[in-house]
């Protein structure tokens, strides 16, 4: 019933482990220079320990079958926009305001070339700053986003579903 191409898992990735062996994810950088100060550093380990717990893949200081590197391009906080049928508005009228962030991702595959891409990935997390302030919150709603983030770089490299 389990037979297939031996390349699937039940994580979702679809690695070939017999030619794809180690993952190299270099520092990203915090281009904006906003955020908790220790962002970049939290995006990059996070990243590393996702692959660590969903790949077989050995993570290597450089030169990994699969090369992760980029940035931080983007941190925003915004009001959301007011539907007209103020469907995003409290009873009070107070709004929810919106954490975005954005990274900048470059993926080689040295295996397989045409896999490669650089891509901006962007996620957000709302909260109501009636009740809450954005530095109380602030750590959670970025490892609330970051966790997207990793989602979606691990599905967009080696899950290609």
């Amino acid at each position: 019933m389990f037979i297939g191409c031996g390349i699937y898992s039940f994580d979702g990735a679809s690695i070939d482990y017999s030619t794809t062996k180690t993952v190299s994810i270099a520092n990203f950088i915090n281009e904006v220079g906003q955020g908790p100060p220790n962002m970049a550093q939290t995006f990059t380990e996070g990243l590393k320990d996702y692959f660590q717990r969903r790949t077989k893949l050995e993570v290597v200081n450089s030169q990994g079958d699969l090369q992760f590197e980029g940035s931080i391009s983007d941190y925003r906080v915004a009001p959301q926009a007011i539907s007209s049928s103020g469907s995003n508005t409290r009873a009070d009228g107070t709004g929810l305001m919106r954490l975005s962030i954005g990274v900048q991702v470059v993926f080689n595959n040295t295996k397989k070339e045409e896999e490669s891409f650089q891509r901006l990935f962007t996620f957000y997390a709302d909260y109501d700053p009636a009740s809450t302030t954005l530095n109380a919150v602030e750590d959670d709603l970025v490892e609330e986003i970051f966790e997207a983030l990793y989602f979606d770089i691990f599905q967009a490299s080696v899950a290609q579903w």
